[in-house]
């Protein structure tokens, strides 16, 4: 049930699927007899040095996979040198996360109904060093996800047959569960002052996030948030205009994961077009990555970094920290192999380095 709530998404997944086949039409141009010999895979996000143009992004209910699950991919961001962003559904409070953080505190938010309370929650978040606060803005309402639907998986765990003998079956996991305890959201818990129940994940989430919430709240926001502020959630060259007229400071072009809407366009097809109406604004991009050279397309159609979600979960429900840490490093040396081969010694060397397969344009897709 853990697995299907990381690997699963979305309605038929079809958009999940199609986040991945997009790449395939985005192909790289190879350089040769160009010295390489020295390159590197440094950069800047929102004036921060970064050790490559990755971040790891939130994702929620870590604690589900491994034991204390947020606070293992904090530190190993903290050690590689890149951006960690802490999830609203976050299984560890910000006390605890604060031990574990880095330099690059960035954190992600929904908006809640109760504007009282999100001022404190503004408040709270500031207090502990968050300087990149990331707006999650396509969740108004949550997307049916039917494997955790078919999994009975809710928050907490409620214990079918069926359940019990699925984690009788995952000794190593059960024991995980049971030195460290169940998760719950406890970002969420510690802010309301009491444990947040529901019959699936999304309607846990769903009950105290704002459904009206809208582009003209967002001048609100900005007045709250002194630091940059991120909207993670666009997709379209509109969404980038409207970005940049209500003061964001960046943008993640994201259909989170395919775990909303089921049917949308890939985010690597909408890219190009979303890079030119968001001009001087700082662009991220999620959702399908897999492998360094998919963060080499996405650099080169002109992101300025990938927010990785389920790349890094895999390697945390497999070894915990060592797990995320050896995700990050075959990340890594693949992106630095892509970027040699196309005979870029540098992130900005990188840009416009691609082509788009003659069969399949990214329009057609």
């Amino acid at each position: 049930m853990v697995f299907d709530y990381i690997d699963g998404a979305a309605g038929e997944e079809l958009t999940a699927r199609r986040n991945r086949a997009a790449f395939q039409h985005v192909l790289l141009k190879p350089e040769v007899l160009v010295d390489v010999s020295t390159r590197s895979s440094r950069t800047r996000l929102f004036g921060q040095d970064v050790a490559m143009p990755l971040v790891i992004g939130p994702t929620g209910l870590n604690g589900a996979a491994w034991g204390h699950g947020d606070l293992c991919i904090a530190r190993v961001a903290a050690r590689a040198n890149i951006p960690f962003v802490m999830s609203t559904a976050a299984t560890v409070g910000m006390r605890e996360m604060d031990a574990a953080a880095g330099r690059l505190r960035w954190f992600q938010l929904y908006m809640l109904k109760d504007r009282g309370l999100a001022t404190e929650f503004l408040k709270q978040i500031a207090s502990y060093r968050f300087d990149v606060l990331q707006l999650t803005v396509d969740t108004a309402v949550g997307g049916r996800r039917n494997r955790d639907i078919r999994n009975g998986f809710t928050l907490p765990f409620r214990w079918t047959m069926a359940n019990l003998v699925d984690a009788a079956r995952h000794a190593r996991w059960a024991l995980q569960m049971a030195r460290h305890g169940v998760p719950t959201l406890k970002v969420f818990a510690d802010l309301l002052g009491g444990a947040a129940q529901g019959s699936t994940i999304s309607d846990v989430m769903q009950q105290q996030i704002s459904a009206s919430f809208s582009w003209s709240d967002i001048q609100w926001l900005r007045e709250q948030w002194d630091g940059k502020l991120v909207l993670k959630g666009l997709t379209t060259p509109t969404h980038a205009r409207l970005a940049r007229e209500v003061g964001a400071d960046g943008a993640v072009v994201s259909n989170h994961g395919g775990r909303q809407l089921d049917g949308a366009g890939s985010t690597i097809e909408m890219l190009p077009a979303f890079r030119e109406s968001a001009h001087d604004m700082t662009v991220l991009i999620d959702s399908g990555f897999r492998t360094g050279v998919d963060i080499a397309k996405a650099i080169a159609l002109g992101a300025d970094g990938v927010q990785l979600g389920r790349a890094t979960l895999y390697g945390l429900a497999a070894k915990g920290e060592p797990g995320v840490a050896r995700a990050l490093e075959i990340l890594g040396h693949e992106f630095d192999l892509a970027i040699a081969l196309c005979g870029a010694r540098t992130v900005e060397e990188m840009r416009g380095r691609y082509t788009i397969s003659e069969s399949r344009h990214l329009s057609e897709l």
